[in-house]
């Protein structure tokens, strides 16, 4: 699933509890909470991962160069996100080595 979809869909529900708020006569819980729901995810989503996923990141080092490239562009300090994209793209790629 691509960032752009997860944004699509987070926008649309978005919306839609933001008339549900209106129709209630809520509004301002409801945007407090939204609010609180996009800080909470997009902070979670930034978080930096933990040792063990730097040691699964070496392991798929080296192995493909799309993935290796995605890994040399993190950086340092790898977030969740960023870890998720390698992960994905690795797979993909053992996938298809798998196939031939």
């Amino acid at each position: 699933m691509s960032l752009t979809l997860v944004l699509f869909v987070a926008v649309m529900l978005t919306v839609i509890f933001h008339f549900l708020g209106v129709y209630a006569g809520a509004k301002k819980i409801v945007w407090t909470v939204l609010a609180l729901l996009w800080i909470g995810a997009i902070s979670f989503s930034m978080q930096e991962i933990k040792p063990k996923g730097y040691e699964y990141i070496k392991k798929m080092q080296g192995n493909f160069e799309s993935t290796d490239a995605l890994i040399k562009e993190a950086g340092d300090e790898i977030s969740i996100y960023e870890m998720l994209t390698i992960q994905k793209d690795f797979l993909k790629h053992k996938k298809e080595k798998m196939q031939h």
